[in-house]
């Protein structure tokens, strides 16, 4: 994405926040391969016969992201952010429906890779969301930064600008994470 397109997608929002609905219709298409890069990154952690499919969860989570009446966008990784946490809600909620979230039912990949030195493990969405949904309550922009890295795929840098901290802190802070989350996965 260039930076012109992302001084227009700020723009755009900023103006969306400030009443103008052709903005919204002029954000889609700008947003949208960005949108289902975010939703592939979600999904890849799914079981392979998920039913609910990429361009499902983009279009859902568009919805609700129009739905929120308070939103004052800041830029472009805000509105990517909140896209991604938006996604993890509809797959956590989309699990509870369809009575998968017996532990085991609905695995979703947990690449400690990405997290330690060690090997992946399988967790159901629901089991793992919730041992997030605990970091996050002690931790609550640490958790953040998870959800942006683990879920929407963001790098250091972008989750930090995300989360307006320096690189440093968000280097820190998955340092954190990564060694909290690997300790209660084992746990369970």
């Amino acid at each position: 994405m260039t930076i012109t397109s992302r001084e227009n997608i700020t723009r755009l929002l900023l103006d969306w926040s400030g009443g103008n609905e052709a903005a919204l219709t002029s954000l889609f298409p700008l947003v949208y391969d960005e949108l289902r890069h975010i939703a592939q990154n979600h999904l890849r952690r799914e079981r392979s016969a998920h039913t609910l499919q990429r361009t499902a969860l983009v279009h859902e989570a568009f919805l609700r992201m129009v739905d929120q009446q308070s939103v004052n966008w800041q830029s472009r990784a805000h509105f990517f952010g909140l896209a991604s946490q938006m996604m993890r809600r509809i797959l956590v909620d989309h699990a509870r429906k369809r009575g998968t979230a017996k532990r085991g039912a609905n695995p979703v990949r947990v690449d400690l890779d990405q997290m330690s030195d060690e090997a992946g493990v399988d967790l159901d969405f629901e089991h793992f969301d919730q041992i997030l949904q605990r970091f996050e309550k002690l931790e609550p922009r640490s958790g953040r930064l998870v959800e942006l890295r683990f879920f929407g795929g963001l790098s250091i840098d972008e989750a930090a600008a995300v989360l307006d901290i320096s690189a440093a802190t968000a280097k820190r802070d998955w340092a954190i994470a990564r060694a909290w989350l690997q300790r209660e996965i084992a746990l369970n």
